[in-house]
């Protein structure tokens, strides 16, 4: 499998211009879904699910209804058809290609600009910002397309965490079990049963589908995009009901990124490098350079941690720095150098900082001229299909301004544990 994303992604990112800055909401609150993971992953099918106007159209329209009813079956009939082989069962998960197609069409037709699906665009779609490297595309492709990325995305789940495909990054995401053998058979024949069971009464096509993703990242144990959350009610809540009272005129930054740097060493919760990567960021949050610190790292290295890199940043920030957990923002997701940034634009956005304000980069030497290379931004389109910064100027060795752009808002299923 290529480690990066798929063609039809890369096609609909080069025809990305942003869209007007009006179109986006930054006070627009997702919709929660069944999960966290759902939300963050999935958010036009957790959408179809949770907009009741939304649900009923689709689930009256017979063309759709009888997918639904197809997919249930084929679940059901795979308990007693498939005895060889784990991919049997799952193949009849995933949404083949045929299928994405026909759903396509279907929208396409039952879409109005004033119907349901049409206020689903302009009332959530767009003002969320989810699917923003979509660009400037009407209204009823921007729908097409969102859907196709997240049919897509459940497949490519199904793909990594019930068939055992390699990940974009195998070392760190890979299945949890060695997927083959009589006894692996038996947990994806015990793992159908209950997809099965819990899809009977589902009504809208792409359930069972996304019942059975839901459920291999669980039965994997790969929760980490619902670390922490809701961050704001957690462990952001002390520098977010804060950042009201901010005079952000007094600092040349609105907050301090210190990237995670995950230890080689299972019973190790802090490296030495991301130790020190803190320790400079305090003194320039001590001169005054910004009113918060952000520490961004989610459980990465060694593979399936138990340990944050953002939390045990934020620890050894307040015990041993004495920085004020009030300075402290913890973004406890980004698996990748690429998502420190992309995940730090999202919060600045999400979390009302000011996004005209440049934020400053403080880390080692060598990582702070790593992101400012060519190399890095060619990772980033590569991978991300946008930069997620505008560079600014390097202030030292260790230290470069940055600004966030709006392309980060974009949600991406083909990095689960991350999206």
């Amino acid at each position: 499998m290529s480690r990066f994303f798929p063609f039809y992604w890369l096609v609909a990112a080069l025809l990305l211009g942003s869209l007007p800055s009006s179109a986006q909401v930054p006070s627009y609150v997702l919709l929660e879904g069944t999960s966290v993971v759902q939300t963050k992953n999935y958010y036009l099918l957790t959408l179809f699910q949770q907009v009741d106007e939304v649900k009923r159209l689709l689930e009256k329209d017979a063309e759709l209804a009888e997918m639904a009813r197809a997919k249930r079956t084929q679940l059901s009939r795979s308990l007693t058809e498939c005895e060889k082989t784990h991919t049997c069962f799952t193949e009849r998960m995933k949404l083949s290609e045929a299928e994405i197609s026909r759903v396509s069409d279907r929208l396409k037709q039952l879409y109005q600009p004033q119907n349901a699906l049409g206020k689903l665009v302009a009332q959530h779609l767009v003002p969320s910002g989810t699917y923003i490297l979509f660009g400037k595309v009407p209204s009823a492709e921007l729908l097409v397309k969102a859907w196709e990325q997240d049919a897509r995305g459940l497949n490519y789940a199904l793909g990594v965490y019930a068939e055992g495909q390699k990940p974009h990054y195998p070392n760190i995401d890979s299945i949890s079990y060695l997927p083959r053998g009589r006894r692996y058979f038996d947990l994806v024949y015990t793992a159908t049963e209950a997809i099965a069971d819990e899809s009977q009464k589902a009504t809208l096509f792409f359930e069972p589908t996304l019942n059975a993703a839901l459920r291999f990242l669980e039965i994997n144990h790969r929760s980490e995009a619902a670390d922490f959350e809701p961050m704001t009610a957690t462990v952001n809540k002390a520098a977010y009901d804060r950042l009201k009272s901010t005079s952000w005129d007094k600092y040349p930054y609105s907050l301090i990124l210190v990237p995670g740097s995950g230890p080689s060493e299972p019973q190790v919760a802090l490296s030495g490098i991301g130790l020190l990567r803190c320790r400079t960021a305090a003194l320039r949050y001590f001169e005054g350079m910004a009113p918060f610190i952000m520490v961004s790292g989610g459980r990465v290295h060694p593979y399936q941690t138990p340990y944050s890199e953002a939390y045990e940043m934020k620890k050894y920030l307040v015990e041993t720095m004495k920085v004020p957990e009030s300075a402290i923002l913890m973004e406890p997701h980004a698996r990748h150098t690429t998502t420190n940034l992309r995940n730090c634009a999202r919060l600045i956005y999400r979390y009302g900082l000011p996004f005209d304000k440049p934020y400053l980069i403080s880390t080692s030497k060598s990582q702070s001229f790593y992101i400012s290379s060519s190399t890095f931004e060619e990772r980033c389109q590569k991978e991300l299909l946008h930069l997620p910064y505008r560079p600014g100027k390097r202030l030292s060795n260790t230290e470069t301004e940055y600004y966030p752009v709006l392309g980060a808002l974009h949600s991406n299923p083909f990095e689960p544990l991350d999206p």
